[in-house]
């Protein structure tokens, strides 16, 4: 028998569940798993990339995570980065190298894990150290628990590389205080886990030296009673980390003054007239910021944000697929292959983007995203329909 408390890789075996393979001779594996009595810890295994998730490692969380909801063994599930980094996102250099339709089936892989731990029946901790971004930042943000700590750093920087915030992130950034998600969807603003917890995104802030004894806590505990892993945790928080003197988070009202604007070109406006009445730092940061990234990205990110206000987090993933269809397609517009030229490979920072202004991005431009692909073989994603929504089930708003 495998010990408790053992790193292992796993494998699936058809009709028999897991076995265990050998480590030697091989490379390290991207996804580890800790198994303590009825507590499972999956660990994300790229540090030198900073846990970018890469479509191999997207399917098999999948594959994990639907075992351990069906196992009545597994009662919690951790989920962590190794390194300094949860997950920095996706592997989006991937979709360079495909199709687009090939892009649609790893994005449906993709959006139904998402989908799966939005919706998950066991109890989920996430335990989000260092960089959380992008789809990294979705797959952690939409547990039940996410607990972040002193080096925490989450960011969406879509707009600057032609995409937009995806993988539900219309929905979690249309709940957030006021117009906040829109100002951190459009802009990318780095939050530190102070931040996070301010704005809702983490539930528990656990200072960095206890963050090991945290985990060794949960897994001791050996329970997936939620009020009992809230306890736990909550014994281990800072309740109310200090936020930092020049924090976004104090400049709401500011921001939902300018980021409340009907539309992009009138948010800008907005924050011009705030730069004239005060000289200051972050409105021309913000400014700057919004001028440099992808106009088309901009005005699908507003609405998409705008839009998951009043939609479920299945809805959102739906539609939000829909976006990253027509996206990586570039029928419309080819900002996406732009930025990751700028950004990936040539690496000189700046994009050519076109259209190259807000006022040349049209509305039937803005509406081909959310409407189907006039492709007969491109048909909508397809999710289940699940009695859970764990995320946001304790938030803080």
């Amino acid at each position: 028998m495998t010990p408790t408390s053992q790193i292992c890789i796993l494998a699936l075996k058809p009709g028999r569940g897991y076995r265990f393979l050998p480590c030697r001779d091989r490379p390290p594996p991207r996804v580890l798993v800790k198994q303590t009595s009825n507590v499972r810890t999956i660990i994300l295994n790229r540090p030198q990339q900073l846990n970018a998730l890469t479509p191999e490692m997207v399917s098999q969380l999948l594959e994990l995570l639907n075992a351990y909801e069906e196992d009545p063994s597994v009662k919690l599930v951790i989920i962590k980065g190794e390194g300094k980094a949860f997950s920095a996102g996706g592997a989006v250099s991937v979709l360079l190298n495909v199709s687009w339709k090939e892009a649609a089936i790893l994005f449906s892989t993709a959006y139904a894990l998402d989908y799966l731990i939005a919706t998950y029946a066991k109890t989920q901790v996430s335990l989000i150290r260092g960089i959380v971004m992008g789809g990294g930042a979705a797959f952690a943000v939409h547990g039940r628990f996410r607990v972040v700590t002193d080096d925490t750093v989450f960011a969406m920087p879509e707009t600057a590389l032609g995409l937009f915030p995806d993988v539900g992130a219309s929905y979690y950034l249309s709940r957030l205080p006021g117009f906040f998600g829109e100002y951190v969807g459009l802009t990318g603003a780095r939050l530190d886990g102070a931040e996070m917890l301010a704005c809702g995104l983490a539930t528990h802030f656990v200072p960095l030296e206890k963050f090991s004894a945290l985990e060794d806590a949960l897994c001791k505990a050996n329970t997936g009673d939620p009020k009992i892993i809230n306890n736990i945790i909550h014994d281990f928080s800072n309740k109310n980390p200090k936020l930092k003197e020049k924090s976004q988070f104090f400049r709401l009202k500011t921001i939902n003054s300018c980021f409340s604007r009907r539309t992009v070109e009138e948010i800008i406006s907005a924050l011009e007239e705030e730069a004239d009445k005060n000289k200051d730092d972050w409105i021309s940061w913000t400014i700057k910021t919004l001028k440099k990234a992808s106009p088309t990205s901009l005005k699908i990110s507003l609405r998409s944000i705008r839009t998951g206000r009043l939609q479920g987090v299945g809805q959102c993933l739906i539609r939000e697929f829909r976006m990253s269809c027509t996206v990586v397609r570039g029928k419309v517009c080819r900002d996406f292959f732009e930025g990751c030229r700028a950004l990936l490979v040539d690496k000189d920072k700046n994009p050519k983007w076109e259209p190259s202004k807000l006022e040349l991005v049209s509305n039937q431009m803005v509406d081909s995203y959310f409407a189907p692909l006039d492709d007969e073989a491109w048909t909508d994603i397809k999710l289940p329909v699940r009695p859970n929504l764990t995320s946001y089930a304790i938030c803080k708003l």
